[in-house]
């Protein structure tokens, strides 16, 4: 009888193919918020709304854990402070646990929410390889409403980048001018490379007319643009998963290995600045991203 009540071998196989799945996909999810692609807020929403997804199954111990700064003592503290027990999954938490839960994460992890009183002046920063460029350029193409800022930089161009539509591609010694005369809103060097600057007169001459301005500049840049006009709209783009941005920096084949490994440690600080943003946007259909992105225009 016990051999019969066996299920057939198709069934097992299939099971553990599925059970091996969803034991990855939990695992791609702790890395997404160990690299703050996702909030620990945002993994508890996703769990909240569907018990039975990989979110929803993740075992609380292992959710708090992936949580940067949380090591395995301060979890148990913070476990014993909630009175969740160790075997608890974040799908199965109740009302009382799942409220106090998020009222810990609140406090110690806020997420960002808009300034009031925000300009015309939009900065889309991010992390590398997440596509600003291309998001940019779609609103550039679909919402001519929006003057999209064309920055100077002293790389070389890409394949198919044109000088005047991209980027200004100048040299070393045009952009030590644009410095020295005051003609740069910002600049940077990035990945301790090359330099990036956004040429002010453009932004002052658009907004004066009324139109709405696109910066799209690395994170140290849309630092100097917060301190130099603290109205300005800061928006945040975020890739779907850390997966996904190690994927785009590897397919793009623009770097060597050192260097992609060089940018992937960079994204994660840039990853854990967001919180410094106004808004966040998923980039997971560029035409998508960029709509959202036009809207914040008002």
């Amino acid at each position: 009888m016990a051999e019969s009540r066996r299920p057939p071998e198709v069934d097992r196989v299939a099971a553990s193919r599925r059970a091996v799945a969803a034991r990855r996909e939990r695992a791609a999810l702790k890395r997404d918020v160990s690299t703050r692609v996702i909030t620990p807020q945002e993994l508890l929403r996703r769990a909240q709304a569907d018990p039975a997804s990989p979110a929803g199954a993740m075992r609380v111990p292992e959710f708090l854990t992936a949580i940067p700064a949380i090591g395995e003592g301060k979890r148990d503290r913070i476990l014993a402070d909630l009175a969740i027990a160790p075997v608890k999954r974040l799908g199965g938490l109740g009302a009382r646990q799942r409220r106090e839960l998020r009222e810990f994460l609140d406090r110690r992890w806020p997420e960002p929410s808009p300034r009031p009183n925000r300009s015309r002046l939009l900065v889309l920063a991010g992390p590398t390889a997440v596509g600003k460029g291309t998001v940019a350029a779609y609103v550039r193409d679909h919402h001519p409403e929006i003057h999209l800022s064309v920055s100077a930089t002293t790389r070389p161009p890409r394949p198919g980048e044109v000088d005047g539509e991209h980027y200004y591609f100048v040299d070393d010694a045009a952009f030590d001018r644009l410095i020295e005369t005051g003609a740069l809103l910002e600049h940077a060097t990035v990945h301790n490379k090359y330099r990036y600057g956004t040429p002010r007169e453009p932004i002052d001459a658009a907004l004066k007319a009324g139109r709405t301005v696109l910066l799209e500049i690395d994170l140290q840049g849309a630092r100097q643009v917060r301190e130099a006009a603290p109205d300005a709209t800061l928006v945040f783009l975020l890739p779907p998963s850390w997966d996904e941005l190690v994927s785009r920096l590897v397919g793009r084949g623009t770097e060597d290995a050192e260097e992609r490994a060089r940018r992937l440690r960079t994204a994660r600080v840039e990853l854990a600045a967001q919180n410094e943003f106004d808004y966040r946007v998923v980039n997971d259909d560029v035409a998508r991203a960029a709509d959202e992105i036009a809207a914040l225009a008002g």
